[in-house]
């Protein structure tokens, strides 16, 4: 059952191989949503031919398995590049430019130049072939794979912030406006990372 969902994510990669394409980097991001922190994207780029098994959507598995596959794809991939933007940079641009500028740096931070961009819901203005994934992270193993590297490596970075901003409950809602999130808002005021371009966070500018 496993190795067949694995193979069935891995088709989009296998046309790309069978076109020629040696360097695949699967794309994705996460933190949009949250009113604080960054937005984290990774790009990861496989091993042809050493499956890790269980990939899929980071929204989809525990804590626990994404750590698990954090830890294979640390040590199978050939190639792993992290981009983060920052509050400020967010509110400059908005969420949806951050989020590609993110996934731009993620790319220009692999160590191989991948030549085959497998991207969820997104085109990047990079010179490289790519294919645009409706739910890629559910279709794709390298986009699963990025997904849950961005994933863990942003919870991390929240779980750091909750011990430097206490009282919001970053550690285990990562900057989602969760009703603890909001309490402490509105208890506390804004933090140096909360993103001031969003509601509610506006509300408490003004």
């Amino acid at each position: 059952m496993i190795q067949e969902k694995y193979l069935e994510m891995s088709l989009f990669e296998k046309q790309a191989y069978e076109q020629g394409y040696e360097w695949i980097a699967g794309i994705d991001e996460v933190g949009r949503g949250p009113l604080a922190g960054p937005v984290v994207a990774a790009a990861v780029i496989l091993p042809k031919d050493e499956p890790i098994l269980g990939l899929n959507d980071s929204k989809q598995l525990s804590e626990k398995k994404r750590e698990l596959l954090y830890d294979q794809i640390q040590q199978k991939a050939l190639a792993i590049g992290i981009g983060i933007i920052d509050e400020k940079k967010i509110d400059e641009v908005n969420i949806y430019e951050a989020s590609k500028l993110a996934m731009i740096q993620a790319v220009e931070k692999l160590a191989i130049r991948p030549n085959y961009l497998l991207i969820d819901a997104m085109t990047l203005d990079l010179p490289i072939q790519q294919e645009k994934l409706i739910k890629g992270d559910a279709r794709s193993v390298s986009i699963a794979a990025a997904s849950i590297i961005a994933k863990v490596y942003r919870d991390d970075l929240m779980k750091k912030y909750d011990e430097l901003y206490p009282g919001y409950g970053f550690g285990h809602n990562a900057g989602y406006g969760t009703k603890e999130h909001l309490q402490g808002l509105a208890t506390q005021g804004i933090t140096p990372i909360h993103r001031r371009s969003f509601a509610p966070i506006k509300n408490y500018l003004s």
